[in-house]
């Protein structure tokens, strides 16, 4: 099958590697263009890119679909299929009608729950105890188009960094099955469907206020990145991994013992693993040996 593949991050490479294993005409790859990154704010390709290149297939890297221009060479590419997954930009209708049997989508949510641009934070923010995949054809709207397979993942206990490496595999896997052996496209229900809103940096801030169990959910769903952090003087320290606890008698923010362990509205929050600015992870315990932060302290 000739198919155009459109991704960017690290999640949607193991579903182009997928492609090419199993023996798919890549015609060429869309990914968003490279971008100022690091401390020296080079040019950075998407994960996307870089392996496309390395497969030696043509890469473009357009920053709208929108233009006409652009959406007649995307129809010239005479597709079979396009392949997305975490794209980043907006198809519109001339670029879903032009491959001759449309646009599916590898989207990383059990739809319609968390359709939109954050499903992996967002189902770990919620509490909810599965996620998963969903290959799915895509029409005009947001993430609305009928499915064609799922898969579930479980992912209690685990960061986002953990479930975006799970459901690219899960993904990948699901979305060779379906090409080997399609399925009749079944309408999503409305009833249940969510919107997984794109992650404000300003969600990222810890706000002890909150039950024990959200500040937990908080720090894995923003682990890697944006990463959940609260300050204390003047620096800004990333919690990187942390367990709730139950019981605690302190006001909210309150460091109650000398593990560092922190009151909120409902329970604690024990960190175990942090960030200073600038410094590489590291325990609570090595943070308090630099750091002192002494028993009775409130974080703001």
């Amino acid at each position: 099958m000739r198919i155009v593949f459109m991704g960017s991050p690290d999640f949607a490479v193991p579903s182009l590697d997928a492609l090419v294993e199993a023996g798919h005409e890549m015609i060429c790859v869309y990914s968003q263009p490279p971008r100022p990154a690091g401390r020296g704010k080079g040019e950075r390709k998407t994960a996307v890119h870089e392996r496309a290149e390395e497969l030696g297939i043509e890469v473009r890297t357009p920053r709208t679909l929108r233009g006409t221009d652009e959406q007649a060479r995307f129809r010239a590419s005479d597709a079979d299929l396009a392949v997305v997954a975490a794209y980043g930009l907006i198809l519109p209708k001339p670029i879903l009608d032009a491959p001759k049997g449309g646009c599916i989508n590898v989207h990383a949510s059990l739809l319609p729950r968390w359709r939109g641009a954050a499903p992996i934070q967002r189902a770990i923010l919620a509490g909810d105890e599965m996620s998963g995949v969903t290959i799915m054809k895509m029409d005009s709207g947001l993430d609305t188009g009928p499915m064609l397979l799922k898969r579930e993942l479980d992912i209690r206990h685990k960061n986002a960094g953990q479930v975006i490496v799970e459901l690219s595999k899960l993904g990948a896997g699901a979305l060779v099955e379906w090409l080997r052996h399609p399925t009749p496209p079944e309408p999503q229900p409305e009833q249940g469907a969510t919107y997984a809103s794109k992650i404000d940096k300003a969600e990222a801030r810890i706000d002890w206020s909150e039950a024990s169990e959200q500040v937990e959910r908080r720090v894995r769903a923003f682990n890697p990145v944006p990463g959940a952090w609260f300050e204390i003087g003047n620096e800004r320290i990333k919690l990187l991994e942390s367990v709730a606890g139950i019981d605690a008698s302190g006001q909210p923010g309150e460091v109650l013992d000398h593990c560092l362990s922190i009151a909120c509205s409902s329970g604690y929050i024990r960190p175990l693993t942090v960030q200073r600015a600038g410094r590489a992870p590291m325990t609570a315990g090595d943070l308090l040996r630099g750091f002192p932060i002494p028993k009775g302290t409130v974080l703001p």
